[in-house]
């Protein structure tokens, strides 16, 4: 298949999994939809749960392996949308539809590449696809739940929205549930352990720490304060004030690490985390598929956004097509040129070290 026959082939996959809701844990229709991407190409491929993968046909266990990674789950539409989510519209060289941007055109771009290489002979590397699901839910049946079926992967690109270039390293992100307490009463009563005032000092203290340790690529660890909650009536003084606590974390620390930190600094009377594996990645600038990225006038960063990199232990590239600012908003799209060049960059990338 040529490269342009390719690219129209993908595009119209796109199409038709805009037309298919998939929200997290409800993907089986567009896994059987990319089922039959595989039929059609006469791939052999496997299915779990609704995760679709395959390997290239010369695939040699003595050789390493690369992931190309990205879902088709999507986010439920906001209250914004002004055209129908679930209708694959072109105007003006944008197709719209609710997960074109994200990770729509970066999956059909992928599955193309996929295509390109699969009966390819001698290549310097094996290929692993996974269409994952539950990637915007971090769900357990997604890419993490893979790693133990598919082969032992050695480098990964994960397929998100970059505009094509480089993002070099990922933040983690842990989640904490802060308790700061007071001495509960009646509102008319004198309280000087008020827990709403007590959680005044608590908040500026979150506001101003600054973690020591700032990655090259990724910048400081942002910690933000996302929600709070407390009391149930006007004229009742509440027993505590109940902290959300979002921790974006970078490549200096391991999650482990900023829960010892919180848990040992944070002048809450309790702190705990709500899980730890959502992790920093990163790639080394030197490794060759960076290498081969920036030979083709790709540009690296440091993404502050999470992907299912944060479950992969391996070096992983975040790449492709499409804009980042464009997911989960309202009237979602991608434009066509973008997924023809994310084809293109993907073949001319890999091509670079296959």
């Amino acid at each position: 298949m040529t490269l342009e026959n390719l690219t129209t082939s993908a595009i119209q996959l796109l199409k038709d999994l805009i037309e298919i809701p998939s929200f997290s844990s409800e993907e089986d229709l567009t896994a059987a939809r990319i089922e039959q991407w595989f039929i059609d190409s006469k791939i052999p491929f496997q299915r779990s749960q609704n995760n679709i993968w395959a390997m290239n046909a010369d695939f040699d266990a003595s050789k390493p392996t690369l992931l190309l990674n990205s879902h088709h789950d999507t986010v439920k539409p906001n209250n914004g949308y002004t055209k129908d989510p679930f209708k694959a519209q072109v105007e003006e060289g944008k197709l719209f539809g609710l997960g074109s941007n994200d990770a729509g055109g970066c999956l059909v771009s992928l599955i193309a590449t996929f295509t390109h290489f699969y009966a390819q002979k001698n290549l310097n590397y094996n290929l692993v696809l996974v269409a994952s699901a539950e990637e915007e839910s971090s769900g357990a049946a997604g890419l993490n739940s893979m790693l133990s079926i598919i082969p032992n992967i050695d480098v990964a690109i994960v397929g998100e929205p970059t505009l094509m270039q480089l993002a070099v390293a990922e933040k983690g992100l842990v989640v904490f549930d802060a308790l700061v307490k007071g001495t509960p009463g009646h509102a008319a009563h004198p309280n000087d352990d008020n827990a709403i005032y007590n959680v005044i000092e608590v908040l500026q203290w979150f506001k101003d720490y600054q973690f020591e340790k700032k990655s090259e690529s990724l910048g400081p660890v942002k910690m933000t304060v996302t929600q709070i909650h407390a009391g149930k009536q006007h004229n009742a003084i509440p027993a505590g004030v109940e902290l959300v606590v979002d921790v974006r974390v970078n490549d200096q620390y391991s999650n482990k690490e900023i829960v010892e930190i919180l848990q040992s600094e944070a002048p809450c009377d309790s702190i705990l985390p709500r899980g730890l594996k959502l992790n920093s990645s990163s790639i080394p600038v030197a490794h060759p598929l960076v290498q081969a990225g920036i030979a083709l006038g790709r540009e690296t960063y440091g993404s502050p956004t999470l992907s299912d990199q944060s479950v992969l232990s391996c070096p992983s590239l975040k790449l492709g097509p499409g804009d980042s600012t464009r997911s989960h908003t309202a009237d979602e799209f991608i434009y066509i040129d973008e997924i023809k060049e994310g084809v293109a960059l993907y073949i001319q990338l890999l091509t670079k070290i296959l």
